[in-house]
């Protein structure tokens, strides 16, 4: 084993003092954090795929030891090292940048395994990064000497980050690796007040990448008192910080099962049950966790594309500790008082689930909403039709109609459940009114007066009696019933505009009769003229319509229309009538009719 680290010490690091020491030493210039990152985006990580970065890197120094002629040996391997004075090209440079970057990603490759690694995989995860340590550091040791001051500083601080790693993933010497991170961050803060805006906004980016680390190890060290919401909001930053998430998971999950101790009861709706198994607990702490960032004080500025990811997470949460309350229920055996606590613990995570399933649906609706007035000005902008949150109402009366039926289902119901089940009665008529109203307006622009007239009518109806019951109600939403009021009047409105319309379009239909019937000619037909987009070149007038009205785009005629084109001639062959052709009965054979004719015929 000793032989084998000789060697590849002697391979990897060389003699780094000069021979020559009169001789002019040329500077090479790299950009390293450039180099890196379009390295790093364009060839797998920005889908987080080290396997194909890991593949770009061995391909990448095999076409530069072959442009170098720095191959190892034809028939037989042999190693060669780089030194200060095997450097006399900005490529030797780069092969021991990529020599680095390949151990990492085979490193990082092994922390994305399914399952983890496990303890084998562990080790050689480390020795993979205890590899790119030791090309990082020939990297920058390299630069010193032969690149110039800033290509140094970079190197510098990609050995510091690589050593940094290496020491995240050992979990010791938590002080060192702080160290490391915050030796490249100053570098980084440093070089990204000077050069292009490019480079300003890498160095930038780069800083806010090492920030977490740094964050996580002072937490380690005992320097910050992080709570479990902050550790999840570190956690959330941009940046291929693999490591670091890994170490995050781990301690999130330490902390959950600390505070699962104490978790003994789940309260809902005035029924206690009992948690026993500690997966079920670490499931539904991690799922209330989220729940107050959903519904904490910050929750207001939180983004709509945020949200809906924290609603996947609480309902990965849930599931999971359904599952377990059902492996719980399959080994209670005859028990009839623990098999009672499960399943009454089962109803309980099951309407909570469907409580924030309708929460969601309330928020794609809310979305659906801010788009449906607006004006397509971004071609990749979608705008919301009427339909649509037609559509995403009838999902949300469903899932309030599955919540009903899941409270009522009980025998022996208290009285936060009566209540509660009353409420849903309240929502699912207020969800109806809006329905009715959005199909209303669907009918409206498709020019049928009548049914969104009567439409109109009965969601006003709808809505007042929704509003009588919201505001009879002891605790009532006052946003539910000002949203109530807004559809009351909105309905009523809408009402009398679709009133007017039919009145107007009954009024001019004899007009536009006796229009069409005055045009009509007993000599000739007149076609509809209609004017398509290659028609009207040279008029700037849009051929596509109201992007609300199903109206089909006027562009070409299809199929296009006959046109006459000229052919050739017919030739009718009139001469062959009044020819009269010579007879050739002499010519022709006689059929015999003798008996012995017929016999040898």
């Amino acid at each position: 084993m000793g032989k084998k680290e000789s060697e590849v010490s002697s391979m990897e690091i060389d003699d780094l003092k000069s021979n020559n020491a009169d001789q002019i030493v040329p500077r090479f210039s790299i950009n390293v954090l450039q180099l890196l990152k379009s390295s790093q985006m364009q060839h797998g990580l920005r889908h987080g795929d080290y396997s194909r970065y890991r593949r770009y890197c061995t391909a990448r120094l095999r076409r530069l030891y072959k442009s170098l002629k720095f191959t190892h040996g034809r028939s037989k391997y042999t190693r060669r090292s780089i030194g200060e004075s095997t450097v006399t090209d900005v490529r030797f440079l780069h092969v021991v940048f990529y020599m680095a970057e390949r151990a990492w990603s085979h490193a990082m490759e092994k922390r994305q395994l399914p399952d983890g690694p496990n303890a084998r995989q562990r080790i050689y995860l480390i020795g993979r990064l205890r590899k790119a340590v030791k090309w990082a550091l020939l990297f920058s040791n390299l630069c010193s000497i032969k690149a110039d001051s800033r290509s140094s500083l970079e190197a510098e601080a990609y050995a510091s980050y690589m050593k940094g790693n290496l020491l995240f993933e050992q979990d010791q010497n938590w002080e060192t690796a702080l160290t490391c991170f915050k030796s490249a961050r100053a570098v980084y803060e440093e070089l990204g007040k000077y050069g292009d805006l490019e480079n300003q906004v890498l160095c930038r980016e780069r800083v806010e990448e090492l920030e977490p680390s740094i964050r996580y190890c002072m937490h380690k060290i005992g320097n910050s008192n992080l709570q479990t919401s902050e550790l999840l909001q570190i956690g959330e930053m941009e940046g291929p910080l693999d490591l670091f998430k890994a170490k995050l998971e781990a301690a999130m999950e330490e902390a959950r099962s600390q505070q699962a101790a104490s978790l003994t009861e789940f309260n809902w709706l005035g029924h206690r049950f009992p948690v026993f198994n500690a997966k079920t607990r670490v499931s539904i702490l991690k799922a209330q966790e989220l729940e107050k960032e959903l519904h904490g004080q910050t929750a207001g500025s939180l983004p709509a594309e945020k949200k809906l990811t924290i609603f996947d997470k609480i309902f990965s949460a849930y599931l999971d500790a359904r599952n377990t309350i059902r492996s719980d229920l399959v080994s209670a055996g005859n028990s009839e008082t623990v098999k009672d606590d499960l399943n009454g613990l089962d109803k309980a995570v099951n309407a909570i689930l469907g409580q924030r399933t309708i929460e969601r649906n309330q928020l794609l609706i809310n979305v659906a909403k801010s788009k449906l007035n607006k004006r397509r000005d971004d071609k990749s902008e979608k705008v919301t039709k009427p339909e649509e949150l037609v559509r995403l109402y009838d999902l949300l009366l469903q899932s309030v109609a599955d919540l009903s039926d899941l409270i009522s289902s009980g025998r022996d119901r208290k009285p936060e459940e009566i209540a509660f089940a009353e409420e849903c009665e309240r929502k699912s008529l207020a969800f109806r009114a809006e329905r009715c109203f959005y199909l209303a307006k669907s009918y409206s622009l498709a020019g049928k007066r009548v049914e969104a007239y009567a439409l109109y009518c009965h969601a006003r109806s709808l809505a007042e009696e929704a509003l009588h019951q919201f505001q009879g109600s002891a605790s009532h939403d006052e946003v539910v019933v000002q949203e109530l009021e807004t559809l009351c009047r909105e309905s009523r409105a809408n009402c009398c505009i679709e009133h007017a319309l039919g009145i107007m379009e009954a009024e001019k239909a004899p007009e536009k009769l006796s229009k069409k019937i005055s045009s009509i000619s007993l000599n000739e037909t007149v076609a509809k003229v209609e004017d398509y987009l290659l028609d009207k070149l040279d008029v700037y007038e849009s051929a596509v319509g109201d992007s609300n009205v199903k109206t089909a785009t006027k562009i070409e005629r299809f199929p296009p229309a006959f046109q006459s084109i000229p052919r050739n001639p017919i030739v009718l062959d009139l001469a062959y009538n009044c020819i009269d052709f010579p007879s050739i009965e002499n010519r022709m054979k006689k059929d015999g009719k003798s008996f012995l004719g017929r016999f040898w015929r």
